[in-house]
Parts: structure tokens; sequence; C-alpha cells
């Protein structure tokens, strides 16, 4: 019987993981830039930001996002840069988790 009993065991666990589905998480950086020029007045410059921030959704993006979060803005010559982190729910918790953990001392 203890024979047995392992064996069903072991079928059940070879059953649960090979039904099992990772979790998927999107996360992602994206990287846009729009004309200096933009920057002449507050209006045209939050028209342009906002304007490549949804060209970055709609083109570059392949799923849902629950979160937009400006990271970085960089004036490089006649371009500036803004750096995007966009994820969808599940990513946002893992953003979350990864948040919260301490860092470990390599000492």
């Amino acid at each position: 019987m203890s024979r047995l009993s392992r064996l069903l065991a072991g079928i059940i666990g070879l059953g649960v993981v090979a039904l099992a589905q990772p979790a998927r998480a999107f996360v992602a950086e994206v990287a846009t830039s729009i004309p200096a020029a933009a920057s002449e007045d507050d209006a045209t410059l939050r028209e342009a930001v906002f304007a490549a921030i949804k060209d970055v959704l709609k083109q570059a993006i392949a799923f849902t996002p629950s979160l937009v979060q400006l990271k970085s803005v960089k004036v490089v010559g006649d371009r500036i840069y803004l750096l995007l982190l966009v994820a969808d729910p599940d990513g946002e918790e893992t953003l979350k988790a990864i948040e919260s953990v301490e860092p470990t001392s390599t000492d």
C-alpha cells in the first residue's frame, strides 16, 4: 500500500505541475522623445508630453497598463527624452514586491 500511495501522490504532483500556468506580469521601460521646440510654453510642452505618452501606449505596448510613470527627463541637443515605466496590474504588484525587499549585503 505504501508504494501505491507514493505512486498516486507522484502522479497527482506531476499533474498539478503540468497544469499550472505561470503568472504573467508585464513591466516595460520605454524611452521616447519630443522636439525641444515643444517646450516653448507650459501648454505646448504638456500637450507634446501627453501625445508622446499616448503614442508609446498605442504603438509600443501590447498590454493594458495600470501604471504609467515618468521616470526621467533629459534634454540632449534639440530633443527632450522621456523614460517611462509601464506595467499591468500584475507587473505593478511585482514592482511593489521588489521595492519592499531590503537589499542584501555582499560583505
